[in-house]
């Protein structure tokens, strides 16, 4: 009797060293990510959160604790308040356009049975382009006077807006290269998401007299297509909301803040005006109003795309 409990323990007894010696293994592999997560994203965090309520400039030596005093300033500060409805109505015209523009550029190529590849390498460049090269494109696009864009409107009777130099303009200019921008981001997303979608599906459909396109879209596409959809909102809100570089290219927050987002004030009050104090709230405001966002979206959007 006693031979055979022995026999029992070496075996679990060696299968809980394996299993130690695992979790060892793995917390090693992990421990590089795990210590540039701590590094770049959760001290930077920390130390935004703390600084938030320090009036600390670069290149003046004492930091003063001031308590809610930088976001009081914030909530009053004219230009704060107009950057954030800059980035509000930017990020309301980019994001869905992009989507809607994204998912039927996605169902045209998947329809197509030629040229699916080359089309979807077209589409797909502007989200890499370098952003000096785009600009300088778009710089000329948008010239006011020697532009291809107004010498169409020119030539159609049509007034020739200062694109890119007006304030009634400017931000809406931007909204267009946003969107040129993100399309074919969306794109290969919801391409993924088409190409997952079994054919039998569409098969069954037109069988319970699901006849024309539209038909088999509300029936079997859009709906198969949510969590996928879900994911392309979140991606195209956060990228709306954290654009910098055209911004800073093309009209530098100009003309009169009008074309200044977020993002660009926070970079203005900490690199340029060297207020570290101050834009370390406007970071925390930043950070905030993206986890409410990401927050609400899934509180009320999940349940409704995932069906399991």
């Amino acid at each position: 009797m006693a031979s055979i409990a022995a026999g029992e323990i070496r075996p679990v007894a060696s299968s809980v060293r394996h299993e130690h010696r695992e979790a060892r293994t793995a917390w090693l592999l992990a421990l590089p990510a795990i210590v540039l997560i701590i590094l770049f994203v959760l001290l930077p965090i920390v130390a935004v959160l703390v600084l938030g309520f320090t009036d600390f400039e670069l290149g003046v030596g004492k930091i003063r604790f001031v308590g809610f005093e930088n976001y009081v300033e914030l909530f009053t500060d004219r230009t704060f308040r107009k950057s954030l409805w800059n980035t509000t109505v930017y990020t309301a015209i980019v994001a869905p356009v992009s989507i809607l523009l994204g998912l039927g550029v996605a169902m045209l190529i998947e329809s197509e049975g030629w040229g699916k590849s080359f089309f979807r390498t077209a589409y797909f460049l502007p989200a890499v382009s370098l952003i000096v090269a785009m600009a300088t494109v778009w710089q000329y696009l948008f010239h006011p006077t020697i532009g291809p864009l107004n010498a169409l409107l020119g030539l159609a009777g049509l007034p020739k807006p200062n694109w890119l130099g007006s304030s009634a303009a400017a931000l809406y200019s931007l909204s267009i290269i946003g969107v040129w921008q993100t399309v074919g981001f969306n794109m290969v997303l919801f391409l993924a998401g088409l190409t997952a979608i079994p054919r039998e599906l569409y098969a069954a459909a037109e069988i319970d007299g699901a006849k024309s396109s539209l038909d088999r879209f509300f029936l079997v596409t859009w709906p198969m297509l949510g969590p996928t959809a879900l994911f392309v909102t979140t991606i195209s809100i956060i990228n709306a909301v954290k654009t910098f570089e055209t911004v800073k290219t093309l009209t530098d927050g100009g003309p009169n803040h009008a074309s200044e987002i977020l993002l660009f004030t926070i970079y203005q009050e900490g690199f340029v005006y060297m207020k570290v104090g101050y834009a370390s709230a406007m970071t925390v405001v930043f950070l905030a109003i993206l986890v409410v966002m990401m927050f609400l979206q899934y509180r009320f959007l999940d349940r409704r795309v995932h069906y399991s």
